[in-house]
């Protein structure tokens, strides 16, 4: 089942899962730590997290949780760009979670909810080496493009970057 998570109540769990979103990213190889490390390194992250409900609060951005049995095994959430763009962040779906289309599930709730709040493009990136991300995007329709936001130096080869019009 996929909701959103309602603050303040579920903003613990939906932490949670973003520090695993984390931990995963910086043990998925060298080169994933250090791009991982670059875009959210700890103290930054801590104080994006603290952040969470404000930079994706309704009416214009969302936070999603999945749950199987009662249980939060992922989450995602999208938050607003330019005009009638919007951006989705975070992504993830917990082991146990995995392989069981709880990522197709969450990825289609985003979208839906980004359709019926009217925006018109939706915008991801996801690593390089997250190929099942990259396979899944393109399976709901997201077309590849270049860069749609300024990024630290080095760090464009590590990224693949997604557009969905709506």
């Amino acid at each position: 089942m996929v909701r959103v998570a309602e603050m303040p109540r579920d903003l613990a769990v939906v932490q949670e899962l973003c520090w695993e979103y984390r931990d995963f990213l910086i043990g998925f190889n060298e080169d994933m730590r250090e791009i991982a490390e670059t875009f959210y390194p700890k103290d930054a992250y801590a104080t994006l997290m603290e952040e969470l409900p404000v930079k994706h609060a309704r009416p214009r951005g969302v936070i999603m949780l999945i749950e199987h049995d009662g249980k939060p095994i992922g989450c995602g959430m999208t938050h607003p760009l330019k005009g009638t763009d919007t951006e989705v962040k975070r992504v993830f779906i917990r082991k146990s979670g995995r392989g069981t289309g709880a990522g197709q599930m969450l990825s289609k709730a985003l979208i839906d909810q980004a359709r019926k709040d009217g925006y018109r493009r939706v915008l991801l990136d996801t690593s390089v080496w997250l190929t099942g991300a990259q396979r899944l995007y393109e399976k709901l329709g997201f077309k590849s493009r270049g860069p749609y936001s300024d990024l630290p130096p080095g760090t464009e080869r590590h990224l693949v970057f997604y557009e969905l019009m709506l």
